[in-house]
């Protein structure tokens, strides 16, 4: 019975979001991964061969560039050729929506948080972690300076791991009804988080337990996320009402980048910058884009990449800060995280089993049933036979 519900939840799961496709965007549109090698200027596709309903995350070796990571509604795919051919990984241990993947520092050790758990890969493979259910599905997954750090970002609340990703509990100091929707950790700093709270920038200097508030966002504006520099430790970017915000100080002080977005009411995913701030690349739910001159003009990026659907966060090269890559959904973000906390429960209460495992228990359901038909056939024929 489990095994049954499980193969009709992840059934269900990827004809809802076929479904959701279909009626949302237009059918020319795809998903996929896209990488950009001069910060946005020009992209190209970097998931060959796929043909991805919706990509969500992606993360990239800091030992290894062409060793790439991308969660999808479906699992998890990696390349080991810089996104020239994809393999899915762990079938039968990861299942559903992947939100949130990481590696270590020394990218020994990966982390990723999917519909059905949390789960870390070493060289063993990838097995379950513990992790308390309220931390599925999580919205982000940050490395922190030291190799058995990680801090996962649940539906709402903040929760760290100290022994490489195996166990994870809550950090205390958030309020029960505040509700936290980004998170970053500060390059070089021991314990300095940025993150979204209540839809206000806020700063920790202790790994989470205190906040204060920076100063930026609120009920009126909320922030839509908040970024780290990758040139600039002490630099964070925000976002708000289509208008980008940059500190230098950590959040003690804002000022405003160029003008707004063109779409006011874009929710921007994701921030990437040069050293001087002229450059800037921005990834939202109305996709992609990029201003040359400190964010006085910004221009739509369509050449090759997908139009009309919703952008998910960037994510910059460990080892070129040129190198960037994005993800996007054919599927709304908010189509795919409904479907995971409605069956994330489900899917993180049973054990995981192989779309293989599913696919034999329906083929035994069928030939059985094809049995037992030609059996009462036999017995009808039987019974109607001139004796």
């Amino acid at each position: 019975m489990r095994r049954l519900t499980l193969w009709f939840a992840c059934v269900v799961s990827l004809l809802a979001g076929l479904a959701g496709s279909a009626s949302s965007h237009d059918a020319t549109s795809y998903g996929g991964v896209f990488r950009s090698r001069d910060l946005g200027a020009a992209w190209l596709n970097a998931d060959v061969g796929l043909f991805l309903n919706a990509a969500l995350v992606i993360a990239v070796d800091p030992r290894d560039s062409s060793h790439l990571l991308v969660g999808t509604d479906l699992g998890i795919l990696s390349s080991h050729n810089g996104g020239r051919s994809w393999v899915p990984e762990a079938r039968d241990v990861i299942i559903g929506a992947v939100f949130a993947l990481a590696f270590s520092p020394d990218g020994e050790l990966a982390v990723c948080a999917a519909a059905s758990g949390v789960f870390r890969r070493d060289q063993h493979g990838w097995q379950r972690a513990e992790a308390p259910e309220s931390a599925i599905p999580a919205r982000a997954l940050v490395a922190g300076p030291a190799n058995d750090r990680f801090y996962l970002l649940g539906r709402s609340r903040l929760f760290a791991s100290e022994d490489g990703g195996r166990t994870y509990a809550v950090v205390p100091g958030l309020p029960p009804m505040s509700e936290m929707t980004a998170l970053v950790a500060i390059a070089g700093s021991a314990d300095i988080l940025a993150a979204v709270i209540d839809g206000r920038a806020m700063i920790s200097h202790d790994g989470g337990r205190t906040w204060r508030n920076a100063g930026f966002g609120g009920a009126d504006a909320p922030v839509d996320t908040i970024a780290t520099d990758a040139t600039r430790p002490q630099r964070i970017w925000a976002a708000a009402g289509g208008r980008i915000v940059v500190s230098d100080d950590l959040g003690s002080g804002w000022h405003s980048v160029g003008h707004s977005l063109p779409e006011a009411r874009a929710r921007v995913r994701g921030i990437a910058a040069s050293a001087d701030a002229a450059t800037l690349v921005v990834s939202s739910d109305r996709g992609i884009y990029r201003s040359a001159d400190g964010g006085e003009t910004w221009a739509p990026k369509e050449d090759n990449l997908p139009i009309h659907i919703e952008a998910g966060p960037l994510v910059r090269d460990p080892n070129d800060a040129g190198v960037i890559y994005a993800v996007f959904s054919l599927m709304p973000y908010a189509e795919v995280w409904r479907i995971a906390i409605e069956g994330g429960n489900l899917l993180a209460r049973i054990e995981p089993i192989s779309l293989a495992g599913g696919l034999a228990f329906c083929a035994l359901v069928l030939i059985g049933g094809g049995l037992a038909a030609r059996h009462l056939l036999r017995r009808r024929a039987a019974a109607h036979s001139p004796r």
